[in-house]
């Protein structure tokens, strides 16, 4: 009835007193609580580590708990390295471009070009989908499963085909780079079994024009590497951080006409739109 109106009631739920966390430690300073006189990574003392290990292992060890072997450091750093910069025609770099031409505040340019970044195409979400794809399918053979998307699957009438998160076209063809990083990630001792699946995956499909993508070289990479899906996409993004902000900053000070404008031939207005009603 119209006057049955539920009473309210009060949660049944208790939140925490503070916060807590297993990956830092801080020592209180004398007087203060709230500023440190010491911090420690997962038990390791920062200034010990500054002073002894890499910003490589020490990023490592942030989402890990430990230390990386030798190996595991220098797959992770030859990671950051084929990563720094996903490239003037990526998405996230033409961001970056538009937002420094556009006189953006220096200090917006790189959130701006990293909300991109963290996109479905080329970006954060797809290594993330692709390293759940990589640890579902990775212990069985790559060949079939190939054949099987390639059969059940439609490909786009136009635009690009990611057959499978990681895999797929760019610009209409294999991108040979993500093939010859990957190629020189098999060589490393730290390279696993991710790896090796994703490039037998990548040769079934070689034949219908599909192959690597970044973003799969990335998830392999991460997964073998023992990273969880979850933290894929953010150390996507800081991968390609340093890329993006040297883009956008290059811009920052020159005219708007430094970069192109879409020209009246170019610009098409498809007839549904021109015949819509307002």
């Amino acid at each position: 009835m119209k006057g049955d109106i539920p009473q309210e009631q009060k949660r049944d739920i208790r939140f925490a007193d503070r916060t807590a966390t297993r990956i830092w430690q801080e020592e209180a300073a004398p007087g203060n609580p709230y500023l440190a006189t010491s911090c420690r990574c997962h038990g390791y003392d920062l200034m010990e580590l500054l002073r002894k290990r890499s910003f490589v292992e020490v990023l490592f060890l942030l989402f890990n708990g430990e230390l990386p072997t030798t190996e595991q450091g220098q797959l992770l750093e030859s990671l950051l390295i084929a990563f720094i910069n996903p490239g003037p025609r990526h998405p996230a770099t033409r961001a970056a471009m538009n937002a420094g031409v556009g006189s953006t505040f220096p200090q917006h340019i790189l959130p701006i070009a990293l909300s991109v970044a963290g996109g479905s195409y080329l970006g954060g979400e797809e290594v993330e989908q692709a390293m759940r794809f990589l640890r579902k399918n990775q212990h069985g053979e790559p060949g079939p499963l190939a054949a099987e998307l390639l059969r059940s699957a439609a490909r786009p009438a136009e635009g690009d085909w990611h057959i499978a998160p990681g895999f797929g076209s760019r610009f209409g063809s294999i991108d040979p780079f993500p093939q010859l990083i990957a190629a020189e990630y098999a060589r490393l001792p730290a390279s696993g079994r991710a790896l090796a699946w994703g490039a037998a995956f990548a040769d079934a499909l070689h034949s219908e024009g599909l192959g690597w993508v970044a973003t799969g070289v990335v998830a392999a990479a991460l997964c073998d590497l023992g990273f969880h899906p979850r933290a894929g996409a953010g150390l996507f993004q800081i991968m390609c951080a340093p890329g993006l902000l040297a883009h956008g900053l290059e811009l920052a000070n020159k005219p708007v006409t430094a970069m192109p404008f879409l020209d009246e031939e170019h610009y098409v207005i498809p007839e549904e739109a021109r015949n819509r009603k307002i």
